[in-house]
């Protein structure tokens, strides 16, 4: 059995529950359950506060955690990250009123930061050589300018919705973040053996996301330059088809590729491509 952390509630939490669920994994999720078990895979959900994560794996509460990089910078530099999720991506930035006229990093020397990310200002301000006063601010710190305790925040974004209807405007990027697959720093061998399937599952279901399956129809004799622009599997499934001298090519592209590789294809003497999305991709 791995027992496994998850943000109890918000953008985390909703797109950590839709990779378990692609990998196959029913978990038997009641109204403000702090855990939960899977039905069809040896896993416990353990639904808690973010900010609490970390320290319960170190006390081996929980095998794993999904966590944003932005947490472990604050709270766990010594906790192991396993994978790159490639969700729940967002930025670590500093913003201001919208009526303050900013020039530069110099501009916040000597001013009030409002953050809940004390670690990730701090290191900025030491990079840049900027002396500012913290307040350190566990919640919404976004309305700390609108009420006179700071100067400015640094917050997580993803949207900049939230600062937009404060009336911030973000000036200054510290960092990007996304969802990450963390393990404590100790596991029973069971719990890691279960851990290996979880990755393997993990791991499809990511790089099927990254992938589209290709069909296209081409001459015999273009078969050989066009197979050279599909490189992502072994080699292209090459089928006849009925109209003499043309055949049939099946393989798989990088999604982050797709039309540069389609513009090569038709150059090559490719015809009727047809690109379908992949649900599970093993290798």
């Amino acid at each position: 059995m791995v027992r496994i952390a998850i943000q109890k509630s918000g953008r985390l939490n909703e797109d950590s529950l839709n990779l378990l669920k692609s990998c196959g994994i029913s978990i038997d999720n009641g109204k403000d359950q702090l855990k939960a078990a899977a039905r069809n895979f040896p896993m416990e959900v353990f639904y808690l506060r973010n900010g609490d994560i970390p320290q319960y794996m170190r006390d081996g509460v929980v095998d794993l955690a999904i966590l944003g990089e932005n947490l472990l910078v604050e709270k766990g530099e010594d906790l192991k990250v396993i994978e790159q999720l490639g969700f729940s991506k967002c930025r670590v930035s500093i913003a201001v009123p919208k009526n303050i006229a900013f020039q530069g990093v110099q501009d916040l020397e000597g001013k009030r930061i409002a953050t809940s990310y004390p670690n990730t200002v701090n290191c900025f301000l030491e990079a840049n050589q900027i002396k500012a006063d913290l307040h350190i601010i566990n919640g919404s710190v976004e309305i700390a300018p609108n009420i006179g305790l700071a100067d400015a925040i640094c917050d997580i974004v993803s949207s900049g919705s939230t600062l937009f209807k404060n009336n911030l405007k973000e000036v200054v990027e510290i960092s990007r973040s996304e969802a990450v697959l963390v393990q404590a720093p100790s596991v029973s061998d069971a719990a890691a053996a279960t851990i290996d399937k979880l990755r393997f599952r993990i791991q499809s279901v990511l790089r099927a996301k990254q992938s589209k399956y290709i069909l296209l129809n081409a001459p015999n004799d273009k078969i050989d330059a066009i197979s050279s622009i599909l490189p992502v599997l072994k080699s292209p499934t090459v089928l006849p088809l009925a109209q003499e001298g043309w055949s049939s090519l099946h393989s798989v592209i990088n999604a982050g590729d797709f039309w540069e590789v389609i513009d090569q294809l038709k150059a090559a003497g490719a015809e009727d491509i047809l690109v379908c999305p992949i649900e599970k991709m093993v290798l």
